[in-house]
């Protein structure tokens, strides 16, 4: 891959990453709950679903997938059905006395968190169709495509482990300064409805026709 397309390609990575979507939802929800360290983990589950769709398009699969309404709509409706379970997962959650020190932060399972991270990513078929319009873009077809697939979902995934790294600990930051219990379950509701819109927003994607 040339330098200068992967440099285009790069910057591309930050703005993707940058974009607020359910992917950060997920990743300051966490940073909320658990702190940067324990919260962290959701990120590297996104970065697993990433790594699945870049494979999905690098095998052809996601062409498969912008022309079957049926297996869109599948993968669309049950990302849907999983960020409404988030939301009321974090609507329920329980806040901890902290200007007493009461409690500790729950603990949160790495291997839960990865899932979760993971669900959030592999669920979307907007960013399989997304990835499926933009990658072949900085693809030169007369060179070998694996070792392209391969540079362009290295820098993809760092960047985005950078990016949610930050909104991991600036969430994690946040947590400091909620007090009260009430604070805090203002908070959880707040991410709770965050959850809600992405599901909505999720709802309205369309396949594009073919």
């Amino acid at each position: 891959m040339a330098l200068d397309t992967w440099l285009a390609f790069f910057v591309a990575c930050w703005v993707i990453s940058l974009s607020p979507g359910a992917g950060a939802i997920a990743s300051m929800s966490s940073g909320l709950q658990y702190g940067f360290w324990r919260g962290y983990w959701n990120a590297l589950g996104l970065q697993i679903g990433l790594a699945l769709q870049i494979a999905v398009v690098a095998a052809g699969v996601g062409a498969i997938l912008s022309a079957s309404a049926l297996a869109f709509s599948l993968i669309k409706w049950f990302g849907v059905a999983y960020l409404v379970w988030l939301a009321i997962a974090q609507w329920r959650a329980l806040p901890s006395d902290l200007a007493t020190g009461a409690a500790e932060r729950p603990i949160g399972r790495p291997l839960t968190l990865v899932l979760r991270g993971f669900l959030v990513n592999a669920s979307n078929p907007k960013a399989v169709v997304f990835m499926l319009a933009v990658l072949p873009q900085f693809i030169h077809p007369q060179e070998p495509l694996l070792p392209q697939y391969l540079i362009m979902g290295v820098t993809m995934i760092v960047v985005d482990l950078i990016v949610m790294a930050g909104y991991t600990g600036l969430a994690s930051r946040v947590l400091r300064a909620l007090r009260t219990p009430r604070q805090q379950r203002l908070m959880n509701r707040t991410f709770a409805g965050l959850f809600v819109g992405a599901a909505a927003l999720l709802a309205t994607v369309r396949r594009a026709p073919v």
